[in-house]
């Protein structure tokens, strides 16, 4: 059974999760565009089944170069911010070169693939 978040007299507790996309590497390289992104997340994500619902529940800003910061003040999963995530990387056909790694709780990075050349053993043949 879940845990409930609700405090000892009845009323539910407020959950105020935060979640970090860093974007920085291929940000830096200009191949990945952060204000496009974050005018994204605005437009797509969903609060109580509603687009553009956000309100004051769920906040995105901008932190540095390259780091997107989402504070949601109700349950919010970061499986969706992935998944959001991997939608913009495949609308701008980045989706070959870049992934979504999670390097901590609560934090995404875009990284590169990492592309090893074999042409060496190609030309032993």
């Amino acid at each position: 059974m879940a845990p409930s978040t609700k405090t000892a007299k009845g009323k539910t507790a407020k959950v105020s999760k935060k979640f970090v996309i860093n974007a920085t590497q291929p940000a830096s390289d200009k191949i990945f565009d952060v204000a496009a992104f974050e005018k994204f997340l605005h437009d797509r994500i969903k609060v109580e089944g509603r687009v553009g619902n956000l309100g004051d529940v769920v906040q995105i800003s901008t932190e540095g170069e390259g780091k997107i910061v989402v504070v949601a003040h109700q349950e919010f999963s970061g499986r969706y911010l992935k998944y959001l995530t991997k939608k913009f990387l495949k609308k701008n056909q980045l989706r070959d070169w870049l992934r979504v790694v999670s390097t901590s709780k609560g934090v995404y990075e875009l990284r590169f693939y990492n592309v090893v050349n074999d042409d060496d053993d190609e030309d032993d043949e």
